[in-house]
């Protein structure tokens, strides 16, 4: 399966961009989590978020999905979606922000009494309101493509973190989004289950997916990403290529935060 549009620049990063977020501010109680966070990701770019703990990678991520609603700021999706979020969102804003975007959770996020291929079409039937054997044709072939075509009847209790993982893929490529929000996508798997899923976000990067990742795995991000954006206390410290930000990073908090991931002892 391709992206809806899969009309990407020749080159990562040209032309207008495909999501644009100006000034993204977003405080829970007296802590502000984001302080005027500004973004550009590019039709077929894939954009890495890296950062410590707390530096408020994944409230970035829920704000676009519309999760979270930031304090102010703004987010464009081309070409026909910009919220200002100087003023109260409305239902329909933030259903716009998710029919425009699709999130893999971290913890996977399956309904547990649902089957596989109910978790899958669950959204395109109800909340897309499309035709149910469309829907289902479709989810089956993206199972196949995974390699979980015999999990369809399955229960996620019955499954690897792996093939959950693997699941909620499939389930956010079931919306046809625009956009892909991936939340540390391999952070709760064993290790000798990581590969499966980068395996999958890497072809989704080669047929042209617009996608926003949140990962700690900075050997991934350097082969996947063409932008790498570090974040630290609720700002963005450093951006650029993965040579740059993870090979010869300029800032000095950036300089210790990748040596201390690339050489942890």
């Amino acid at each position: 399966m391709s992206p809806t549009d899969p009309a990407a620049p020749a080159t990562p990063g040209a032309g207008t961009p495909l999501l644009s977020v100006a000034g993204l501010r977003k405080s829970f109680g007296d802590h502000e989590v984001l302080r005027s966070i500004d973004l550009e990701v590019h039709r077929g770019q894939v954009v890495a978020l890296i950062g410590p703990s707390g530096s408020g990678k994944t409230t970035v991520l829920r704000c676009l999905n519309g999760l979270e609603t930031p304090d102010a700021g703004r987010v464009a999706v081309a070409p026909d979606l910009a919220l200002d979020f100087g003023r109260p969102l409305r239902k329909r804003d933030r259903g716009a922000l998710r029919d425009r975007s699709a999130m893999v959770f971290q913890h996977y996020n399956l309904f547990p009494h649902m089957t596989v291929l109910e978790n899958v079409v669950e959204g395109p039937i109800r909340v897309q309101k499309r035709p149910r054997d469309v829907v289902v044709a479709e989810a089956e072939r993206l199972l196949e493509r995974v390699g979980l075509a015999d999990k369809r009847d399955s229960h996620p209790f019955e499954l690897s973190g792996g093939q959950a993982q693997r699941v909620g893929i499939v389930r956010a490529l079931a919306m046809q989004p625009q956009v892909l929000l991936f939340d540390e996508p391999t952070s709760a798997l064993d290790p000798e289950l990581v590969g499966d899923v980068l395996t999958v976000i890497k072809e989704l990067s080669d047929e042209g997916w617009t996608m926003v990742i949140v990962t700690h795995e900075l050997a991934f991000a350097r082969e996947v990403s063409d932008h790498v954006v570090f974040m630290d206390g609720g700002v963005v410290v450093e951006s650029g290529p993965p040579a740059q930000v993870l090979g010869a990073p300029q800032q000095g908090r950036t300089q210790q935060f990748v040596r201390r991931l690339l050489n942890p002892f």
